[in-house]
């Protein structure tokens, strides 16, 4: 019945064809219209949900402190260090135009630093250089040793040998910040090119957050304007290679740009805002999509090869490929679905788009293809006499080999998955990017050199206001700071109490026996507010006081450290004010702390995603195929392959984050097409009476040929992602590549073996 159906279908697509491609391609401009509509974000929270708890205690905290967006650039003479006249110049001007930067509030380096000194009863506050040009060799000796012994600047804004010096820029910007983040790294990279022709004996690095959302903006253009050209033009030469068919390519190029059109074009009516995490949303489309016309198109010209005319061929290509086409479409359509389970937002966007693109594949596949067929002129070469074909060999070779087959592909797949052991999944923000991109390099030197870029920060709670100045509270803070001053992990930190020891030293006559925390509560009070009311307009201390003064902030600079080790420190500090000041301090905020919980809990969220995706997809094949036994073999090839490359992925690098929590999803709903167009082929073969053997080498015979285009096809198009300077883009491409690699081997040296061995038992 279903097949009569089938055969009225396909008639009436090729009757009627002109109207079919007609009101395909009106549906397809429809869709397109939206593209017009697509944004692209350079802001780095769109990788995260609204009521992500990380998220929202970080702009609690923001709320309390001011926004942190910044931008540090890291000043660094040829040799020598920053303590000469020419240095310290160059970073005196560099401070003042920074206060020019758009949306900047403050700038901070060493040069403005609000060195304090008492003269009698009375404080003063001033920049620690002024007037570079005119200070002696003694002025400058007494700037260094200053600079050096300060712990508010010292492994953050002057590297502890003095050789590199920094100027941190704080920014507000705008509800909507893309356009304002382009408008600062733009005036930024003009300053600091007009600083290199003024000094050109100096270097200049810039990193922070803020550009980060800039180089985000970059990473996000190139994908999408430089790799998709690429991919599409490999699937076009790899089609040709292995159709051996120009019209054939032609075909699959027209069902190409119809998806990835209606695609796009949906993405943007949806109102879609793309970021490095999803731009590869048409690269993974295009190379998803094809292996539909691939099938079709591939069976059409062996038809017409074995003599059939090409509307004959063209129906028995739908007839024997409509069922296995509408499976895999399913399957791959569940397992992109499955990303809706992500803790990051992109990634849900990422996997609805590709599910959708592969909707399209299927209805383009099953109407457009056809009718464009049955109109090109096609021709299939002969069939190659005497020698017999590759995959007749190869199946004949698998057919008596098929024992030590199963031995070896056992072996070979414990060994690799025992790499799964040494994988770390983790992340590191600082290392999203290529190092080929100017903000990598320069955060590495600013990393390596001068201060670390993942911080730790802490709203240190005194229980009332104005209680920042009670002594009590203020040991606390000072105990906090130096415990973490203790750990291997810090670099920096910045605490309240440093400034309270220092007022209290130019209290006393800048004697050094009192550089400690004031014992009186009112005096120490009272020091604050002198010191409030000394300072310059814009250099105040609400960044670090909240207005009740209830509470101070504590920043910890940490080594370049893993996600894992980040929450781990965090944990730790956490653990010692529950044992030595309850009350103090909740769980560190900020960006790195934000970074470091995505990844753990996208995982977590992504492992459930994925088993139900699986669950879905088993009971779907155990349906389909009538039988839990073959169900649940069919399963063999489709869950080993993401082990083995885990595994290999354990040997090679040992490190993996985000792309790692979302690659089993992508990668499941992608291999499981391969095991659909095997068994669909050797069952039919089966029902029909043909013995276990013989069933195999049939289906090798029939699409051995074609598994093997659309897996080499697969295999290139995600490989290009290794040319994405994304980390997680890159790394997901490469996973999904080994992953679908193994699919192909797992489907031809496990799968059949497999089969055999169950029905000779079942046979028994």
């Amino acid at each position: 019945m279903i097949s009569i159906s089938l055969e009225r279908y396909t008639a009436g697509i090729l009757r009627r064809r002109w109207l079919v491609i007609a009101l395909a391609g009106a549906l397809m401009l429809a869709l397109t219209a939206g593209a017009r509509f697509i944004g692209v974000t350079n802001d780095y929270r769109s990788l995260f949900d609204a009521d992500n708890p990380q998220l929202a205690a970080f702009t609690a905290f923001e709320n309390i402190y001011g926004a942190t967006n910044t931008a540090l650039i890291a000043v660094a003479p040829g040799k020598g260090t920053v303590f000469t006249r020419e240095t310290l110049g160059a970073l005196e001007a560099l401070t003042q135009a920074a206060w020019e930067t758009p949306y900047s509030t403050r700038a901070d380096s060493l040069a403005n630093y609000n060195h304090t000194w008492a003269e009698e009863d009375d404080l003063i506050v001033e920049p620690l250089v002024d007037d570079a040009a005119g200070l002696s060799e003694e002025d400058i000796r007494r700037i260094e040793k200053i600079a050096l012994s300060a712990p508010e600047l010292v492994g953050r804004l002057v590297s502890r040998d003095g050789k590199v010096a920094g100027l941190a820029i704080s920014f507000a910007l705008p509800d909507n910040p893309d356009a304002a983040v382009v408008e600062i790294t733009d005036y930024l990279d003009a300053l600091l090119e007009r600083q290199r022709a003024a000094h050109p004996g100096t270097a200049y690095y810039l990193t922070g957050d803020v550009p980060l959302n800039r180089a985000f903006a970059d990473a996000t253009r190139d994908d999408m304007e430089t790799l998709a050209p690429v991919v599409f033009l490999i699937i076009v030469l790899a089609a040709a290679l292995l159709l051996r068919s120009v019209l054939g390519t032609v075909a699959i190029v027209a069902v190409l740009g119809f998806v990835i059109n209606s695609t796009v074009g949906f993405a943007g009516w949806l109102g879609t805002v793309f970021n490095p995490a999803n731009s590869g949303v048409p690269i993974i489309v295009m190379t998803v999509a094809v292996a539909h016309s691939v099938h079709i198109v591939s069976s059409t010209l062996a038809a017409m090869g074995r003599g059939l005319d090409r509307n004959a061929a063209i129906a028995d290509a739908i007839r024997v490929n409509a069922w296995p086409v509408f499976l895999t479409s399913l399957t791959t359509t569940i397992g992109f679905l499955s990303l809706n389970a992500s803790d990051s937002p992109p990634f849900r966007v990422l996997g609805n788009l590709v599910a959708f693109g592969v909707l399209c594949a299927f209805v383009y596949s099953l109407t457009f293809l056809p009718a464009l067929l049955s109109i090109l002129p096609l021709r299939a070469r002969a069939p190659r006499s005497g020698k017999p074909a590759f995959f007749d060999r190869f199946g004949g070779f698998v057919v008596a080999r098929r024992k030590i087959l199963l031995v070896c592909s056992a072996l070979v797949a414990v060994v690799l998955v025992t790499g799964i052991s040494r994988i770390e999944l983790t992340d590191n923000w600082t290392r999203y990017l290529s190092e080929r991109y100017q903000f990598r390099q320069d955060t590495d030197f600013v990393i390596r050199n001068l201060t670390g870029m993942e911080t730790l920060e802490y709203s240190l709670n005194s229980g009332r206001e104005g209680g920042i100045t009670d002594p009590p509270y203020l040991r606390r803070v000072e105990a906090f700071a130096e415990w973490f001053r203790t750990q291997p992990e810090v670099l920096h930190v910045q605490a309240f109490s440093d400034i309270m020891k220092r007022l209290n030293k130019n209290m006393h006559g800048d004697d050094p026996a009192f550089h400690r925390l004031p014992d009186n509560p009112e005096l120490a009070a009272q020091f604050l507010l002198l010191y409030e009311l000394s300072l310059p307009a814009g250099r105040d201390l609400n960044d670090r006081i909240d207005v009740a003064k209830s509470a101070t902030r504590m920043t910890v600079v940490m080594r370049s450290l893993t996600s894992q080790g980040q929450r781990e420190l965090d944990a730790r500090a956490q653990a010692w004010v529950r044992a030595n000041a309850p009350g103090l301090a909740a769980e560190a905020s900020g960006v790195s702390i934000v970074f470091a919980h995505l990844s753990q809990r996208n995982i977590e969220s992504m492992l459930t995603g994925t088993i139900v995706a699986m669950a879905l997809i088993s009971l779907i094949l155990i349906f389909v195929f009538r039988s839990v036994r073959l169900g649940l073999v069919s399963l063999v090839p489709n869950f080993i392959p993401a082990a083995l490359a885990f595994g290999v992925w354990g040997y090679l690098v040992g490190r993996v984050g985000l792309a790692g929590s979302v690659m089993t999803a992508i990668a499941f709903g992608i291999v499981v097409d391969d095991t659909i167009h095997f068994l669909s082929k050797y069952l039919k073969a089966r029902r029909e009476g043909v013995s276990a053997p013989e069933a195999v080498r049939s289906t090798f015979r029939i699409v051995g040929h074609a598994l093997w285009t659309t897996t080499a096809v697969l295999c290139l198009g995600f490989l290009v992602f290794a040319a994405s300077g994304f980390e997680i883009s890159w790394s997901l491409g490469i996973l999904v590549t080994i992953t679908i690699g193994f699919a192909l081997l797992a489907d031809f040296l496990l799968l059949p073996p497999l089969l055999m061995a169950i029905d000779r038992t079942k046979e028994r």
